[in-house]
C-alpha cells in the first residue's frame, strides 16, 4: 500500500507498533481522537509514534522519537466515555521529516524507510532464526504470556526482519528497548538484536523459576513471608529497583553528612545492619526507621556563627526591653567572655521574677542578638522523667525526651535553650524531671548528655541554657546550685507609662487595626489604669485593659464613627468600667493597732496591714488572716519581746493577764507567710496596749529576734515600690539593708525617706506618735507565765 507524504500522528505512551503486527490501541486524548478521524475521512492510515516521556500530555516535536510505524486502521469503536477503541495494522517504518502541531491534531512529513536485501542462504541468519525460536518457546514454557498462534507463526517465518518484529512486539518490552529494535533497519542486526533481548528475558524468568522452585520446597505457614520477600527481591536485583540495601546506603550517607560521632555512627550501623536482615514490611523495621530518622536529623556538627558585637546586642536588648539592666549586664559579660575565649563554656542563667515582666520575651531578645536558633520548652507540670531524657527504645511509642527534640527542632547544637517555668516542675512515682536536668545543666557533664531514646551520647556544651521561675523556693536544691540566679523585679510606674508608649500601645493598635486615626492616650490615663485595674508587677493585666481599650475604638470605627479618640485620666472608667481594685493607699490618719508593713507577693510587693486588739480576758491570745507557719512562729516571738519588755514600754504583767490579744492580717483569704513582718507585729502589738497610735505615713519590714535585733529581709526593691505605689514616704529597714537601696530605682529613693534601725526601740521610736513612758525595770521571770494562743 502506498504511504502518503503527509499523515496525522497518534502518539502512544507506552507502547511501541511494529510493522505487520495488529495491535488494539485505547485513544482517550482529544487531538488523538481528532488523529483517528481525520485518518478514517482519507486513506484510513495514520503515524503510530511512540513518546520519550509517557507522562506527557500534549506532545510536540521533541517529546517524539523520529521513526515509527505507518498503520492503516482496520476498525474502530466509540465507548461511553468518549474513549476509541481502534485496531490498527503495522504497514512500514517511517522517518517524520517535519512535524507540523498546528491545527487540531499533529501532522508529520514522512518517508518509508525501506529494509536491505537479505542473503537467505546464509548460515548466520539460520542459526539466529532457529535461536530465536527456540528463547520464544523457552520464554513461553517459563510463563512469560506469548500465544500459541504466534509460535506457529514464529517457526514458519523465513524472513528474519518479520521474525525480529513479530518477537520484540510480543515480549513486553519497554519502550526505549522496542524502539532500538524499530530503528534498526538491517534485519541481521535486529534479529540478533531481538535475540539478546529474548536471551536476558529468559535468564529472568530461569531465575524466577528457579526462587519458586526453592521457595516451595521450604514453603509453610511461617516461612510464606519469606518466600515472598526474596522473590521480590530478587526481582528489584533483576529490575534494578529501589530496595530496603538502597535505603539503608541512604541513610549512612546522611550519618556521614551530618558529621556524627564515631560513637554514634557505630550504633547507627548496627541498627541499619539490623534494618537490611528484616522484612522492610515487619513492625519493628518501622520503629528502626523512626529512630535511625531522629538520628540522621539531629544537628551533631551544624552550629550558626555567633554575632559579638557588644553594641549591636546592646541596641537589640534596648529596643525589645526597657528596664532589666541586671540581666542586661550580665548577658553583655557573657558575649565579652565568648569574644575573649571561643571555647568557654556557657552559663545556665535563670531568671527569677514576677509573671509578665518579660523573662520569655528576653530570652528571645538574646536569641536575636546573638544571631542563633530560639528553642523553648515549657516545664510546668512536667513530672515524668522520660520527658527529659527520653523512653528507652524497648517501649511502644518510645521518644526521645524535650531536649533531644528541641536541639532537632532548633536545627543546631548551639541554639539558646529556654527552659521555661522550673519552679512548677512535680515529682511522683515516674521520677523526679529536676533530677534529670542536673546532667543537662552541668558544664562539666552536659557535654556527653545520653538520652535514653538516642542510647549514644549528645554534646549539648555549646547550648545557651536560660531558665525562667517565678519564685526559687520550690526549685530542688542541686538544682537551684547549677543555676546563675538573675532577679527581675517589677516595673516602676514610670517605666510602665514608657513601656505602653514604646511597645504596648503599638502593638495592639496594630492588632486591632487602628493603626490610622489611632486614639491619644495621655500618660495620665496610662497611670489611672496601672493604679485602679491592675495590681500587678508585669504587664500582662495592663496590655489586656490597652486591648479591651483598642477594640472598643474598633468597633467605632467599623460603625463608620471617624472622631478622634483621646483616652484621659477623667474618661478611663467610660472606656473601661466600674475599676475592679481600689489603688493601695497609705491610711488616711494615725490609728492605734493598725501596722503598716510590706511584703513580696508571686505578684510583686505589696502593702500589708497588720491589725492588732487587746480586749477584756483572761490572756488568750487568737491569730488569724490565713497566717503560715513561719508567721505564726514571727508573732508568737513578737509577743513574747513584748511581755519581756513590758516596764520599758509602759506595761504592766497585769495588761497581758487582764486581756486577750487578737492579731489579723486582712485579707484573710490569701495565705501569708515568712519572717519579715516581725517588727509589724511588734508594732501593732504595742500600739494595741499602750493605745498610743502608730504613723500612718510609716512602713516597715524586717525579721526581729528575742533580743529585739532587727534582722535583714529580702524583696527591698518590691517592697519600695509597693510603699511608693502606696503614697508611702517613710520607710524602716533593718541596717544591714541599707547596701540593697542600691537595686532601688532613683526615683524611689527620690520620693522615700528611709530609716535604718537596728533595733525594735528604735523602729518604735520611729513608727509610733510617741514613745510610751517606761513604768518599771523589766519584767521579772514570774511575770512571764505562759499564755494560751489560739489561731
Amino acid at each position: 500500500m502506498r504511504i502518503p507524504e503527509t499523515l496525522p500522528v497518534l502518539p502512544l505512551r507506552d507502547v511501541t507498533v511494529f510493522p505487520n503486527i495488529i495491535a488494539p490501541l485505547s485513544v482517550s486524548r482529544p487531538k488523538s481522537v481528532d488523529a483517528i478521524e481525520s485518518a478514517l475521512a482519507a486513506n484510513r492510515i495514520v503515524l503510530l509514534v511512540s513518546q520519550v516521556h509517557h507522562e506527557t500530555d500534549e506532545p510536540g516535536e521533541g517529546d517524539l522519537y523520529g521513526v515509527g510505524t505507518a498503520g492503516l486502521i482496520i476498525k474502530t469503536l466509540k465507548l461511553p466515555d468518549d474513549r476509541v477503541r481502534v485496531l490498527v495494522q503495522g504497514l512500514a517504518r517511517c522517518r517524520i521529516d517535519g512535524l507540523e502541531t498546528d491545527g487540531p491534531h499533529l501532522n508529520a512529513r514522512v518517508s518509508p524507510l525501506s529494509e536491505p536485501a537479505v542473503d537467505g542462504e546464509d548460515v548466520t541468519v539460520e542459526a539466529l532464526q532457529r535461536n530465536v525460536r527456540k528463547l520464544l518457546e523457552d520464554a513461553s514454557s517459563l510463563g512469560k504470556n506469548v500465544s500459541s498462534e504466534v509460535l506457529v507463526i514464529a517457526q514458519n517465518l523465513d524472513d528474519p526482519g518479520r521474525l525480529a518484529d513479530l518477537t520484540a512486539s510480543n515480549l513486553d518490552l519497554k519502550v526505549a528497548d522496542a524502539q532500538t529494535v524499530l530503528e534498526t533497519l538491517d534485519p541481521i542486526e535486529r534479529l540478533r538484536r531481538v535475540n539478546e533481548v529474548v536471551g536476558h528475558e529468559v535468564e529472568v524468568l530461569q531465575m524466577q523459576a528457579e526462587i519458586t522452585t526453592l521457595a516451595r520446597g521450604e514453603m509453610d505457614r511461617s516461612q510464606r513471608e519469606y518466600f515472598l520477600r526474596q522473590q521480590m527481591k530478587a526481582i528489584h536485583s533483576e529490575l534494578g529497583d529501589t530496595d530496603v540495601s538502597e535505603e539503608c546506603d541512604q541513610y549512612r550517607d546522611k550519618a556521614r553528612e551530618a558529621g556524627m560521632p564515631e560513637s554514634a555512627y557505630e550504633e547507627l550501623e548496627r541498627q541499619v545492619r539490623r534494618l537490611e536482615r528484616m522484612s522492610p514490611e515487619s513492625p519493628e523495621a518501622s520503629t528502626i526507621r523512626t529512630y535511625l530518622d531522629t538520628m540522621v536529623a539531629l544537628p551533631w556538627a551544624t552550629s550558626t556563627a555567633d554575632r559579638l558585637d557588644l553594641v549591636e546586642t546592646a541596641q537589640v536588648l534596648d529596643e525589645h526591653h526597657l528596664g532589666l539592666d541586671k540581666a542586661k549586664e550580665r548577658i553583655l559579660e557573657y558575649l565579652a567572655v565568648r569574644k575573649l575565649k571561643k571555647d568557654a563554656k556557657g552559663p545556665v542563667l535563670c531568671l527569677v521574677g514576677p509573671p509578665g515582666v518579660g523573662k520569655t520575651s528576653i530570652a528571645r531578645a538574646v536569641a536575636k542578638a546573638l544571631g542563633r536558633e530560639f528553642v523553648r520548652i515549657s516545664l510546668g507540670g512536667v513530672k515524668d522523667e522520660a520527658e527529659i531524657r527520653g523512653h528507652r527504645r524497648t517501649y511502644v511509642g518510645a521518644m526521645p525526651g524535650r531536649v533531644i527534640q528541641g536541639m532537632q527542632q532548633a536545627g543546631t547544637n548551639n541554639p539558646v535553650f529556654l527552659l521555661d517555668e522550673v519552679d512548677k516542675i512535680g515529682a511522683d512515682h515516674r521520677g523526679d524531671p529536676s533530677a534529670a536536668l542536673l546532667e543537662v545543666l552541668d558544664p562539666e557533664q552536659n557535654g556527653a548528655f545520653r538520652d535514653h531514646y538516642l542510647g549514644v551520647e549528645f554534646d549539648l556544651s555549646n547550648v545557651l541554657f536560660l531558665c525562667t521561675a517565678n519564685v526559687l523556693e520550690p526549685i530542688h536544691p542541686a538544682f537551684r546550685d547549677r543555676l546563675e540566679i538573675l532577679r527581675l523585679s517589677g516595673y516602676t510606674e514610670e517605666e510602665k507609662v514608657a513601656i505602653v508608649k514604646r511597645h504596648l500601645l503599638p502593638r495592639q493598635l496594630e492588632e486591632n487595626g487602628i493603626e490610622k486615626n489611632a486614639p491619644t492616650v495621655s500618660d495620665n490615663a496610662v497611670r489611672s489604669i496601672i493604679e485602679c485595674y491592675t495590681h500587678e508587677s508585669g504587664l500582662r493585666s495592663l496590655e489586656r485593659q490597652l486591648a479591651k481599650v483598642c477594640r472598643k475604638v474598633a468597633r467605632r470605627r467599623a460603625e463608620g464613627d471617624e472622631r478622634p479618640v483621646r483616652l484621659t485620666a477623667s474618661n478611663v472608667s467610660s472606656w473601661l468600667g466600674t475599676p475592679p481594685t481600689l489603688p493601695e493607699k497609705a491610711l488616711e490618719e494615725d490609728r492605734v493597732g493598725v501596722a503598716t508593713g510590706l511584703a513580696v507577693t508571686a505578684v510583686g510587693g505589696d502593702v500589708l496591714f497588720v491589725e492588732a486588739l487587746a480586749i477584756p480576758g483572761d490572756g488568750k491570745v487568737t491569730l488569724t488572716g490565713s497566717l503560715g507557719e513561719v508567721m505564726k512562729e514571727s508573732a508568737a516571738a513578737s509577743i513574747s519581746f513584748v511581755r519581756s519588755r513590758a516596764g520599758e514600754l509602759g506595761l504592766s504583767s497585769e495588761d497581758f493577764r487582764r486581756h486577750d490579744l487578737h492579731v489579723h492580717v486582712p485579707e484573710g483569704a490569701t495565705p501569708k507567710d515568712g519572717p519579715s513582718a516581725g517588727v509589724t507585729l511588734i508594732s501593732a502589738i504595742v500600739s494595741a496596749f499602750t493605745r498610743i497610735p502608730l504613723r500612718s505615713n510609716v512602713a516597715m519590714t524586717g525579721e526581729v529576734t528575742l533580743r529585739g535585733k532587727v534582722l535583714p529581709v529580702g524583696g527591698i526593691r518590691e517592697k519600695v515600690l509597693a510603699a511608693r505605689r502606696a503614697g508611702i514616704r517613710h520607710v524602716l529597714l533593718s541596717e544591714a539593708n541599707r547596701k540593697d537601696l542600691a537595686d532601688v530605682p532613683a526615683e524611689a529613693r527620690r520620693d522615700i525617706e528611709f530609716h535604718f534601725v537596728e533595733d525594735i526601740i528604735d523602729v518604735l521610736a520611729c513608727s509610733l506618735t510617741e514613745m510610751p513612758s517606761p513604768r518599771r525595770a523589766p519584767a521579772t521571770p514570774a511575770d512571764l507565765a505562759p499564755i494560751e494562743t489560739t489561731v
